[in-house]
């Protein structure tokens, strides 16, 4: 190495010493910022003391299955108070058309979807729960039972009843898909809770209306029954708050199974069912936005649960920035090794010059893109009667995770806590997190197709092209309930036409006049 192009490299590394030291300098400002903040979080108080080694702290023991279920009460109006001072409520949304839709229409609610978890910041704690749970629809039994009549048609009605039962067995049916989303803040005492979440709880609906879902608050008796279902998944809660004040009980008693066996690692028993409970690990660079309802196609009982916390956007920047102060020591020691071997100073780590790229990009997205970090934990929990069938759900859950460049991994020794965090109750008692930019966490978007199911005297469209499950409507109880019957020739109007007559014949009590000036009916009507 000449002695020009070793002075060169001298300079270039002192210039680089140089904006290490401005970097230094920045992060300590922002430091500076934030000290008063984290003091006041601490209150001067031992970080051991806090919780900073917890598998040093020695566990509360749990003596009763009510004591596994950590929070202190459940009000009527859908208020949960999980601690002293944090309290939440938890909100049911629907199903829109985001498959059916066009690409453009797609990234619009994405975008919405980003945008929406934005809106959370780092004072909430947010859960999305998605929970998948097979048995017996009582609705669509009670539609496809058509009442017989006094005529001459039963034998005929019975007939269409077993095209119906046929038909509903070809989709997802006896598949109940529910998601929740679950918004967690802490408050001095209720009554400061409850203002503060009808605030949040009316910002949220309002998120949810801007995309076109549909979505509700729970009160306090839905919220205990979604836990309950999860618990027992074969048994109906049977409570009111009203049975509280005589019993003596609390709201525990009505949604716990008769016993819970943590005695395993790798899984545990609710009462009769076997259950386990996985994280995923996100390994991929890329993830594609069908993920998550690949995942929930699968007809078993699930619970697939996203615990997201914002970060607070200048503790963001600031760890950022000091990954790359460090990352850019380590490259100063390189060039120096550099020097000192008499090799060109350019030649650095494959692995330290991705890293130090990537930083600088997540920087530039959190600074000039509206990005946020969230800190996120992805649980699945899957329940079955036998321990073989629980083994053959995960292994192709693993499969579909391995596909995307995921892995899911057991929890092992913490199935409890992984219950815990599975309910959709704000609790997360699994310290396995991954950060993630807001369009990272927004791929995992929800939505699939929205189901046409209306109760009364419905009658039957055929099949959901997506979920291949059987499409009902009572026209009669929309704000227009005319219809038209459109297509091209040979399509299949006259036998849509007659179908719905067929229909309206066998499963109501409606007149039914026919103009035909084509006589395209005259032989059914004869």
């Amino acid at each position: 190495m000449n002695k020009d192009k070793r002075k060169k490299q001298e300079q270039r590394i002192k210039k680089e010493e140089l904006e290490l030291r401005k970097n230094k300098k920045e992060l300590s400002e922002l430091k500076k910022s934030g000290k008063k903040k984290i003091k006041s979080k601490t209150n001067g108080k031992s970080s051991r003391k806090n919780g900073w080694f917890p598998f040093f702290m020695k566990e509360e023991k749990k003596e009763t299955v009510q004591d596994t279920i950590p929070y202190k009460r459940m009000l009527k109006d859908g208020i949960c108070q999980i601690e002293k001072n944090k309290f939440n409520k938890t909100i049911r949304f629907l199903d829109i058309n985001y498959r059916l839709m066009e690409e453009a229409d797609q990234e619009s609610i994405f975008s919405e979807f980003s945008s929406f978890l934005n809106f959370f910041n780092s004072s909430v704690e947010v859960e999305f729960s998605y929970v998948n749970s097979i048995g017996e629809n009582d609705e669509i039994s009670k539609l496809i039972d058509i009442k017989e009549n006094i005529d001459d048609f039963n034998e005929i009605r019975n007939e269409y009843r077993q095209m119906l039962l046929n038909q509903s067995s070809k989709g997802n049916n006896g598949l109940s898909k529910s998601m929740y989303l679950t918004f967690t803040i802490e408050a001095e005492d209720l009554k400061q809770a409850k203002s503060r979440l009808e605030r949040m709880e009316m910002d949220v609906l309002n998120n949810f209306k801007q995309m076109g879902v549909k979505a509700y608050v729970l009160d306090g008796e839905e919220r205990l029954k979604v836990i309950h279902d999860i618990l027992n998944p074969n048994d109906k809660l049977v409570f009111s708050f009203e049975d509280l004040k005589y019993s003596g009980l609390t709201t525990k008693e009505y949604i716990v199974p008769p016993s819970f066996n943590f005695s395993k690692p790798t899984y545990f028993k609710s009462g009769e069912v076997f259950a386990e409970v996985n994280f995923l690990q996100l390994l991929a660079s890329d993830i594609k936005d069908e993920m998550l309802s690949e995942f929930l196609a699968l007809e078993e009982n699930m619970v697939v649960t996203f615990h997201i916390k914002a970060i607070d956007q200048m503790e963001a920047i600031k760890n950022v920035k000091r990954k790359i102060t460090d990352l850019d020591k380590m490259k100063l020691e390189e060039n120096k090794k550099a020097i000192r071997a008499g090799y060109d100073i350019d030649i650095l780590p494959s692995d330290l010059v991705t890293y130090g790229t990537e930083a600088k990009n997540l920087l530039s997205e959190l600074q000039n893109h509206d990005e946020k970090m969230f800190l996120v934990t992805i649980l699945f929990m899957n329940m079955s009667k036998s321990k073989g069938k629980l083994d053959n759900t995960v292994f192709t859950l693993k499969s579909i995770a391995n596909r995307h460049n995921c892995s899911l991994k057991n929890l092992n020794y913490r199935q409890e806590q992984g219950l815990v965090a599975s309910l959709p109750l704000g609790i997360n008692e699994v310290e396995i997190e991954r950060g993630l930019t807001t369009s990272a966490a927004a791929i995992f978007i929800p939505f699939t197709t929205e189901e046409l199911f209306i109760k009364g005297e419905s009658l039957y469209y055929g099949l959901n092209a997506l979920s291949r499950n059987i499409i009902m409507a009572d026209r009669k109880k929309l704000k227009n309930p005319n219809g038209l019957i459109l297509g091209t020739p040979g399509s299949g109007k006259s036998f849509a036409a007659k179908r719905e007559i067929t229909n309206a014949f066998l499963i109501t009590d409606d007149d039914i006049i026919i103009a035909d000036p084509e006589a395209e009916v005259r032989h059914e009507v004869a």
